[in-house]
């Protein structure tokens, strides 16, 4: 059985002052993925780089304080990549890829385009760069799963108040086909939907900081673990932790009975 864990940290030092490291440490996970670092190297410290005896790798973004992903895995890895070959989103520090022998583990920040429409249409960009490279990660052969925010959510389920925000990102049709392509023609699973078909609003994973939107759980599903066909197959159990927060954002976990 391997655990992996999927959290946007909104920060990495801001979350560990709420103690996501202690949480974390005591998870038994195999593999941690964790985006929106909002660090560089200089900023993290010894308990920031190895947690519960898992090394860290971190993809940071150029600009400081911002984006960042990172992956954390029991098994050291027999070869990590930065980036996915896309300079303008290399360069935001968006995605870091470990290869991890029996399986392939990606931590993906996929960009927010909320806060104007100039990084719309950069998510745009992305979506139209990240589909091939899906498509190449789907032909390679081997077992993947790619966990991370990605900053959309795919069916009217997947969040609260679906009908006032279908001309908001997140929630826009062009974003939401590009989901429905990766699963329907490229071949990905949506690992947490294949355990909980029906979930409503047990399965979000992120609230506004505004208003009361966590106290009144007016949340959207924007965190996901997406997988190849055999791996994601080999899930048994999925879980959004909610009993502490952390970030804007809960931890994903999901439960493979999958061999190392």
């Amino acid at each position: 059985m391997i655990r992996i864990i999927s959290l946007n940290l909104n920060g990495i030092r801001s979350a560990g002052r709420k103690g996501w490291l202690d949480w974390a440490a005591a998870q038994q996970a195999d593999v941690l993925c964790v985006q929106e670092l909002k660090a560089q190297d200089a900023d993290l410290d010894d308990s920031m780089r190895v947690v519960d005896g898992m090394h860290g790798a971190f993809h940071f973004a150029q600009k400081k304080g911002y984006s960042g992903v990172g992956l954390y895995a029991r098994r050291a890895p027999l070869a990590v990549r930065y980036g996915f070959g896309h300079e303008e989103f290399d360069a935001e520090g968006r995605y870091i890829e470990a290869d991890l022998g029996a399986f392939t583990a990606i931590s993906l920040y996929l960009p927010s385009g909320s806060s104007s429409d100039e990084r719309q249409q950069a998510k745009f960009r992305f979506m139209d760069a990240f589909l091939p490279h899906m498509a190449q990660l789907a032909a390679s052969g081997r077992e993947i799963v790619l966990c991370g925010d990605w900053n959309i959510a795919h069916m009217e389920r997947d969040l609260k108040n679906w009908r006032s925000n279908q001309k908001n990102s997140g929630f826009l049709p062009e974003e939401r086909a590009w989901l429905t392509r990766l699963f329907d023609e490229v071949g990905w699973v949506d690992v947490y939907r294949r355990l909980h078909p029906e979930a409503t609003d047990e399965s979000y994973t992120w609230w506004s900081n505004r208003g009361q939107a966590w106290a009144k759980n007016v949340g959207w599903r924007l965190d996901y673990q997406i997988a190849t066909p055999g791996l994601a197959a080999a899930a048994r159990r999925a879980a959004v932790y909610k009993d502490q927060r952390f970030s804007d954002h809960a931890p994903l976990t999901i439960d493979y009975d999958f061999g190392t």
